[in-house]
């Protein structure tokens, strides 16, 4: 397959790299010292959960225009960074090419395809500009939720750490070939790839946990192991936890999971960094509004109280408003 990743940081780079392994025809699209070092000295993965580690002589570039049509297209981007992307993304776009998010947060896409009342909202919090489904047709996407942990340890050089799952759904259901396919060459990449027939169970469960563990490490400073071996915050996660939940049962997604095994889960991470805690640290742009913001905003349209939600955000915004740094 074509494919090209727009935006190689940690997640993107993992996958791109090892779809490069067996033999799929690769472009990377970043920018920066990052994309200079790929451009230089190749993309580097330390592989520490699979057989992929090496050196990877990938083409890289800047601007997604000057590529053609791909098979596949993978967003690697961070969430608040997508909308202004998309007009440039459009020379990728033929007409059966798959856009795969592999993103954190609730997705812009959340509401194409749910049918009911709902179907084609879009938050403010995601789409400021309402101009997402506009400038990528939905018909294009293949939802993602990703159980990785990477980071960008230096320019061009990214280490996967922990996890190998991605899931992947139909965001209007059921179990196509065009998710058949993908799975299979993510599965082939030494990927564990899962083919789901409700990708919006599988964005709530992880993003129960996000909404909880990510700000608090930006608050912290902690990695995950630390964080879940304290018990007072422990409990704090565990409000915020239940009032996600409650969020997304008004919506319809029940996730078959107590507050405690979603912990559980959290755990098998083990001294990963949360990708939050790594922005905040590099002075970039922290995923608030795709993370926080959106379930705060479907929180007011049903009136549900997330107190809880509300004070840690509140608090989220003011560390980084005091380093200067943006919550997007």
């Amino acid at each position: 397959m074509r494919v090209a990743v727009v935006g190689a940081g940690s997640i993107g780079a993992v996958l791109g790299a090892k779809l490069a392994a067996t033999g799929h025809d690769v472009t990377l699209i970043a920018r920066g010292a990052h994309l200079a070092a790929i451009r230089g000295d190749g993309l580097t993965l330390v592989d520490k959960v699979g057989k992929h580690s090496g050196n990877y002589r990938l083409p890289a570039g800047e601007d997604p225009a000057a590529l053609g049509a791909q098979d596949l297209v993978i967003i690697g981007l961070k969430a608040h960074a997508i909308a202004a992307m998309l007009p440039r993304m459009q020379a990728l776009i033929g007409d059966d090419t798959i856009v795969v998010p592999a993103i954190n947060g609730l997705p812009w896409w959340y509401f194409y395809g749910a049918g009911g009342a709902l179907e084609g909202t879009t938050l403010r919090a995601l789409d400021r500009r309402g101009s997402m489904f506009a400038d990528l047709a939905p018909r294009h996407i293949l939802g993602c939720v990703v159980h990785i942990a990477a980071e960008v340890r230096a320019p061009g050089e990214v280490h996967h750490t922990n996890g190998t799952r991605i899931i992947l759904g139909e965001p209007i259901g059921g179990i196509s070939e065009r998710l058949q396919r993908i799975c299979a060459a993510l599965d082939a990449a030494g990927l564990d790839a899962i083919r789901s027939s409700d990708i919006r169970l599988d964005v709530w469960t992880k993003l129960v946990g996000n909404l909880s563990f990510n700000p608090i490490a930006a608050l912290t400073g902690n990695l995950m192991s630390e964080i879940v071996a304290d018990e007072d915050v422990l409990d704090v996660i565990r409000a915020m936890m239940r009032e996600g939940m409650q969020v997304s049962e008004h919506y319809g997604v029940r996730i078959p999971m107590t507050v405690e095994q979603r912990i559980d889960l959290a755990r098998q991470l083990g001294a990963a960094k949360i990708s939050m805690l790594q922005d905040l640290e590099q002075r970039r742009q922290l995923e608030l509004d795709a993370i926080v913001g959106s379930v705060i905003e479907l929180a007011e349209r049903a009136a549900i109280a997330v107190p809880t939600i509300r004070h840690v955000h509140a608090l989220t915004q003011a560390r980084v408003r005091a380093l200067g740094i943006g919550a997007g």
